[in-house]
């Protein structure tokens, strides 16, 4: 005979969710303190420069559909971080199009993605990866690269750019990125495929300059 499904730990986000549903406030209050800063992190990456202002809105209204939702909240196989993650790109959606921008969430493009010669070659001059405590230039460069990143994660469609920041700022496997996308595996392997190989172009042709500069 098969056995039950184990229950989970008590202290798992997963617990905590069920607890909260049953009206026990403490737990809402250590989701909160748990899943606050990386929330708001991915809300303000995901608006971009132009919409940053909608930041604490987006934020605070995701909470609040956690709040009104958690009655009938179930995992059905996703994590509670990525139904969290799902409420807010969905309030995303919806403040794109508030805003008159459009929000293509087809997943086809002309041609093939940009793959750059001999390995990445564009990025082979860089500096090494920093170290713990970057200084003078390398301290320079990289603080200018974030820079650039973020700029071009602006340019970024908002499924693309969507796909890329919880893959790799929030570290989900893909299969729970597909899972906050509500999208098949495939798809959002596509996305993601297609913001990396658009960040690169991005980021190459903004660094190489600065690479001059420092020379």
């Amino acid at each position: 005979m098969t056995p039950p499904p184990s229950a989970p730990e008590p202290d798992s986000d997963d617990a905590l969710m069920r607890a909260y549903a049953l009206g026990d406030a403490r737990a809402f209050e250590q989701l909160y303190s748990r899943h606050q800063a990386g929330l708001y992190r991915f809300v303000r990456r995901l608006l971009g420069t132009a919409l940053a202002a909608q930041t604490d809105e987006v934020f605070q209204d995701t909470w609040l559909r956690l709040v009104n939702a958690r009655a009938q909240w179930q995992p059905q196989g996703a994590s509670f971080r990525t139904w969290l993650y799902t409420l807010a790109q969905n309030r995303v959606i919806d403040i794109w199009r508030r805003s008159g921008r459009e929000v293509a969430m087809g997943d086809s493009e002309d041609g093939t993605p940009w793959e750059p010669a001999g390995g990445d070659a564009a990025w082979q001059q860089w500096p090494a990866p920093p170290s713990p405590a970057p200084q003078g230039d390398e301290l320079a460069f990289w603080r200018r690269a974030g820079e650039r990143l973020l700029a071009c994660l602006d340019e970024l469609p908002l499924p693309q750019r969507s796909a890329f920041l919880l893959h790799h700022d929030d570290e989900l496997p893909l299969a729970e990125v597909a899972r906050a996308l509500e999208v098949g595996f495939e798809t959002a392997k596509t996305r993601l495929r297609y913001a990396m190989s658009k960040l690169r172009t991005c980021m190459g042709a903004y660094l190489a300059p600065l690479q001059k500069e420092a020379s």
